[in-house]
Formats: C-alpha cells, structure tokens, sequence
C-alpha cells in the first residue's frame, strides 16, 4: 500500500530500514511522538523495531521498556478475556514469561494517537498472527494495548480459485 496513507509495508529482515543501532527509551518516545505529530508510519515502524530489537535482537531492556508505558497502563487480550493493568503488572508479567517469540512484522498504520500493528510471533513452530492497537499519551507513552492473536490455519480447498497465498514474514 502507498505509505502516505499511512501503511508501510515491513520486513524485518533487513537491517536497511533500521535509523540507528541500540537506543534507549529516551529514543523509542520521540520516535513514537514523530510518528504522532507527522502521521509518520516509519517513524513508529522505527520505534516499534528499537522497542522489540527485530533487527538486532537487543530490543529494551525490561526497565526501559517499562518507562515507555504510561503508569495507568492497560492491556487487552480479548480473545482469552485478559487484562494486564499497570506497567508494573506488566513488567512482572514480561520477567515471568517462561520464552519470548520471535517477532516478526508485516505493517504498521495509523495516525496521531492510535497504531495499528500487524505482526508474526513465532513461539518455537507454533506461530501465531498478531493484530496489535497501541493508544499513546501526547508524550509518546503506551497507554493502552489490545491485542488480538490468530493461530494459523489451513484455507478450505473451494476458497482457491478466488483467493493467493500470502507471504509471512517467516515464510
């Protein structure tokens, strides 16, 4: 899709994309409150890569992640009726989780204060697609998340003659 509509197309594969090396949470915020003030999808492309580390694998650290999140934090796993309320619930929840995914993006629109994010994660072979909605403060900070998780699936065979087969990131 055109990425003045605000869409940009995403693989995190290669690091040509990347703006920088390791930062901080400092960095991960004004990329966020750019990609706000200018409705600017590879700006929080950017900063969803500095968040997450998918080009380099060193994402922040569990801290500095922390600090990039509102303290009245919420997020939502309607799927499985979840919520996750506070950033330290959070970070308690980020320090206990037994093995993370590898992520992998497919694209990121929005505009001002709302995101989408449309992404991969892989837990070792069970991959699962992931729709994620990021609502953020005037300061760049993650107010609320909601994920949505799909577990991949089979296409039924008289579907075919109308429909491609996408290509995953992983794939």
């Amino acid at each position: 899709m055109d990425s003045s509509a605000g869409w940009v197309d995403i693989d995190s594969t290669t690091d040509e994309q990347s703006l920088g090396g390791i930062v901080g949470d400092a960095e991960v915020l004004a990329l966020f409150r750019q990609a706000m003030k200018g409705n600017d999808a590879a700006a929080m492309r950017e900063g969803l890569d500095q968040l997450l580390g998918l080009s380099d694998g060193a994402g922040l650290s569990t801290e500095e992640e922390y600090r990039v999140r509102h303290p009245d934090y919420v997020m939502e796993m309607p799927q499985t009726n979840e919520r996750i309320r506070g950033r330290d619930a959070m970070r308690s929840m980020q320090e206990a989780f037994p093995t993370p995914p590898k992520i992998s993006l497919r694209g990121v629109v929005g505009s001002g204060h709302v995101w989408v994010i449309e992404g991969v994660n892989d837990y070792g072979g069970d991959v699962w697609n992931v729709a994620l909605i990021l609502e953020l403060d005037d300061h760049g900070l993650i107010v609320r998340d909601t994920r949505y998780y799909g577990q991949r699936t089979q296409p039924p065979e008289w579907r075919s003659q109308w429909a491609e087969r996408l290509q995953s990131p992983l794939d």
